[in-house]
């Protein structure tokens, strides 16, 4: 039986694909097979979820079992055309499963311009901000909703007020409390029946976009199953179900008051063009693509846009993208619609659209502006003349403004116009990028500044780069209420402000780009095996903080797990399973993540000596690791937890691996690594910075890794400047809200350097070197306290501080502990049978040198430090001044005893 396929309706489905017509088929007016396949360039698109066919031998329809292959035979031949897949549904919306090239990972972006100087933003993260003028910048202001709501996905001004939707479908209102503070308050309105028979419950209602009118009067939203509704009032919120079309689903919707009050036009999720004006019977109305138009294509979701009186006063446009990424126009002109298909530059799918009106700038009173699936920003020039409708446009009215030197502009997001000449554009790594004329844009210029519609024309447009906040993984610091150029309301000179200059600076030159790492690999670097080994691990990982001045744990050099704990005066190892452990790899939230010699990573959760392991390599898209974070948190500041939390691993072969523990599982991550590089150690892990993971590949150089975007960047660093593999320590304020501070790392020639940044110089590379001549740092270095008093060990085996005293550093030679600090620690009687001889054997084997092992915090005034001998030695501040050695203290593997009882009642 030979297959067909064309427009059916069967019993209130409506079913539509694209058909092949044979002779045994007469009267299939929308069979468009031939044109399809000298159109190469088209793609079949499912539309519906359900199909059939009809039976030759039993004369009846026969519904389709997906996925199921569309077959064209001609000529005695038959060849597969389209395959229609199964489908299946998502947060109550249909998903269509069509096999086409597949898309990033969706991100919700949006920008809307609230008056001539606030412009409010949902980022990547889903929070929100305020870009606000204050008279002399632009500063930026936080709105973010509270945890439960989740994600931001939009924001409207209506009314008065603003509003906001979450990635969850819910509607909330920004209120002031009593006291004046903002308030996120969730909006619960009560939909009244209109003329649709379709009301659903309340329950049911979640949005996923809106618009509002051009004259701000009337707010349309979309539900998340393409139902559109009106806002009708706020006090109390109510509801007007505006319905659907028949049989189809609405997924974008734009303001059509340009052509008459009230008029609204939609595309379906089938990719059709709709109206809907209420005043009118129907309401809903569909804009048809005839044979005659000479034009197939289906539409995108795409927010459409519309213009009026492009060639003469009583016309107007509305333009729409295709699915293929193609420009279309529907243009009334003369009281008759008709297609005009603008098609697209050459070599580019585009991916969204965004209107511009120009005031003169050009012959056309409006502009579009358009993003492309390989992240570029395009402009289209409109052409006067009238257009048949099977014309095309190509490359001549396409102008290419390509994107940022730093990062490519965010696909499938509309950008947004603030004056004349001056367009913000959402970009992939989460900031903005604006395009404007050259000195009429940026972060200092205001909407107000303007010069001549003659001299702009001339000049072409250039980008700036505007910063994001912390939640987004960038630098911008929030406004505040201290008098100066940051003001959240009024921004004034500061006088008093100098620039700081810095004698351990590399460069004059501050350097505040981010680079796009390069595709061009070192062999050594991106081939083969990590260089990481045993013995490395257990110079990083041995001691790991669990609670400060309470336990902290040790890996001995045979694999066991020991425990120290620390009581008012009770002092006493613990022994846990299981063994052959080479590192502990980090510690979140009650659970200690541990690394064995087989690279198997282990997370042991529960207390005293009963602990629960759980292999987390056996889980499912588990690796074996070889590394993990530096630190769990800043000395003497207690451990940040917060929904979406996640513990970073390097994976043998020198990934990023991203481990998260939710309420419904764990679930592992790849995060890859640079382009070009592997990933040799993490340098610091979102305590300097929120959702960014630092890390130094085999190459020596730095990179970041945002886990908002999920991109690489690579910092810039000199070529002389070369990075150790090892870990690094991050530092910064915890009183304040600056996001000031640094970066401390080792270089390949064993001396320290750190990366700094603050507000006013941007990023900046410094240059400690070394404690002495002969002396290399070893290990990695150790904790920051406050950040001005870090802590690492020498080659000559002694502990060295570099100190911050009176705004300049300087060496502090700690020496190694002497033994009259001896400290008596009690251990269970079960490791006493392991013991190798007596204390007077084992006085032989005490060296009090430093080892290289990498120190840790014991509380906020005292640190850690590993002896040569395998004993621990402990280090405090006194008077919140000078650190001295307070004790020693023996572990039950340690060659060297003293120190160390026996105790047969634990």
């Amino acid at each position: 039986m030979s297959i067909f396929f064309c427009y059916l309706l069967f019993v209130g489905v409506i079913l539509s694909v694209k058909c092949s017509c044979s002779s045994g088929v007469s009267g299939c007016d929308s069979c468009y097979f031939e044109e399809y396949v000298k159109n190469s360039y088209k793609e079949f698109h499912q539309r519906n979820k359900v199909f059939w066919e009809f039976n030759d031998e039993t004369k009846s329809w026969v519904q389709l079992k997906l996925p199921y292959d569309l077959v064209s035979c001609q000529d005695g031949g038959c060849q597969v055309v389209g395959s229609i897949q199964e489908t299946r549904i998502e947060d109550g919306r249909m998903k269509m499963m069509i096999k086409k090239k597949k898309k990033g990972k969706k991100r919700w972006f949006s920008l809307t311009k609230i008056s001539e100087m606030s412009i409010w933003v949902t980022g990547q993260s889903g929070s929100i901000y305020e870009r606000y003028w204050n008279g002399m910048q632009w500063v930026i202001a936080p709105h973010s909703l509270h945890s439960s709501p989740g994600f931001a996905i939009s924001v409207f001004y209506f009314n008065h007020t603003v509003l906001a939707i979450t990635q969850q479908g819910l509607l909330y209102q920004l209120q002031l409390t009593e006291d004046s503070l903002p308030i996120w308050v969730e909006l619960k309105p009560e939909i009244e029946k209109g003329r649709s028979r379709e009301t659903p419950e309340i329950s049911e209602i979640h949005f996923s976009s809106g618009v509002i009118s051009q004259d701000k009067g009337s707010l349309h939203l979309l539900t998340q199953d393409g139902l559109l509704v009106q806002l009708l009032g706020i006090n109390p919120p109510r509801l007007a179900n505006r319905g659907r079309p028949p049989g189809a689903n609405i997924v974008a919707v734009t303001d059509g008051s340009t052509f008459k009050p009230g008029l609204l036009f939609a595309v379906s999720e089938a990719g059709e063009l709709y109206e809907h004006d209420q005043m009118t019977k129907p309401s809903w109305k569909k804009h048809i693509l005839t044979e005659e138009a000479g034009i197939r294509v289906f539409l995108s979701a795409s927010k459409p846009c519309t213009a009026n009186g492009l060639l003469e006063e009583r016309t107007g446009s509305i333009f729409l993208l295709s699915k293929e990424g193609e420009l279309v126009e529907r243009r009334l002109q003369q009281r008759k619609w008709k297609w005009i298909l603008h098609g697209k530059p050459i070599g580019h799918e585009l991916t969204s659209m965004t209107c511009t009106y120009q005031e003169g700038l050009n012959q056309n009173p409006i502009s579009l502006f358009f993003t492309t699936e390989t992240g570029s920003a395009y402009e289209y020039h409109i052409p006067m003349h009238t257009a048949n409708s099977k014309h095309r446009y190509y490359d001549e009215n396409w102008l290419n403004h390509d994107h940022p030197a730093q990062s490519k502009v965010s696909q499938g997001t509309p950008g947004l116009q603030l004056v004349a000449g001056r367009v913000l554009f959402p970009l992939e790594d989460g900031r903005i990028g604006e395009l404007h004329f050259p000195g009429f844009g940026g972060q200092n210029v205001g909407l107000s500044s303007s010069t001549g519609s003659r001299r702009k024309s001339q000049l072409k447009y250039v980008w700036t780069v505007l910063d994001a906040p912390e939640t987004e993984g960038w630098n911008a610091e929030y406004c505040t209420e201290e008098r100066g150029p940051s003001n959240c309301i009024q921004g004034t000179k500061d006088e008093n402000s100098e620039v700081s200059s810095s004698r351990w600076r590399k460069d004059s030159k501050t350097e505040q780009n981010y680079l796009i790492p390069s595709l061009i690999s070192d062999a050594d670097s991106i081939h083969g095996e990590s260089y990481t080994t045993e013995s490395q691990i257990l110079e990083l990982f041995r001691l790991r903080l669990i609670h400060e001045q309470a336990s902290f744990f040790i890996i001995s050099a045979n694999g066991l797990i020991l425990e120290y704990l620390h009581s008012e005066n009770l002092r006493l190892w613990l022994k846990h399973d299981p063994s052959k452990i080479v590192g502990i790899l980090g510690y979140y939230n009650g659970s200690l993540f541990l690394v064995d010699e087989e690279g198997s990573l282990l997370m042991g959760k529960g207390g005293s000596s009963e602990m629960e392991w759980i292999n987390c390599t056996a889980l499912k898209k588990g690796r074996r690791v070889i590394g993990g974070r530096p630190w769990d948190s800043i000395p003497g500041q207690a451990p940040r937890v917060k929904p979406g939390d996640s513990v970073f691993f390097i994976s043998r072969s020198g990934r990023l691996l991203q481990f998260s523990v939710t309420m419904k599982g764990f679930k592992w991550k790849d995060s890859k690594n640079p382009p070009g590089t592997r990933i040799a150690s993490i340098v610091d892990q979102e305590i300097f910075r929120e959702n960014i993971v630092f890390a130094v590949g085999l190459n020596g150089r730095l990179y970041q890794y945002n886990k908002v975007t999920e991109l690489w960047h690579e910092h810039h660093q000199s070529q002389h400047l070369v990075l150790s593999r090892s870990l690094g320590t991050a530092t910064r304020p915890a009183a304040e809200l600056s996001l000031r501070g640094s970066l401390f790392m080792l270089s390949e020639e064993g001396k320290l350097v750190e990366y700094k940044w603050n507000t006013a110089e941007g990023w900046n590379w410094i240059e400690h070197g070394s404690p002495g001549i002969n002396v290399k740092l070893v290990g990695a270095p150790g904790p920051c306290f406050r950040g001005t008093e870090l802590f690492l060990v020498g080659s000559d085996g002694n502990a060295h501080l570099r100190l911050m005293d009176q705004g300049e550093w300087r060496w502090i030679n700690c020496g190694f502990p002497d033994d009259e600090y001896e400290s008596v620690v009690e251990m269970k009687d079960e490791f006493h049978g392991g013991l190798q001889g007596d204390e007077e054997s084992s006085h032989e084997h005490c060296h009090p040198k430093v080892a290289s092992t990498r120190p840790i915090p014991f509380s906020g005034d005292a640190v850690i430090f590993e002896l040569q001998d395998g004993r621990l030695a402990e280090m405090k501040q006194v008077d919140g001044k000078t650190w001295q050695w307070s004790r020693i203290m023996a572990t039950p593997t340690s060659l060297c005893q003293e120190g160390l009882q026996t105790s047969s009642t634990l």
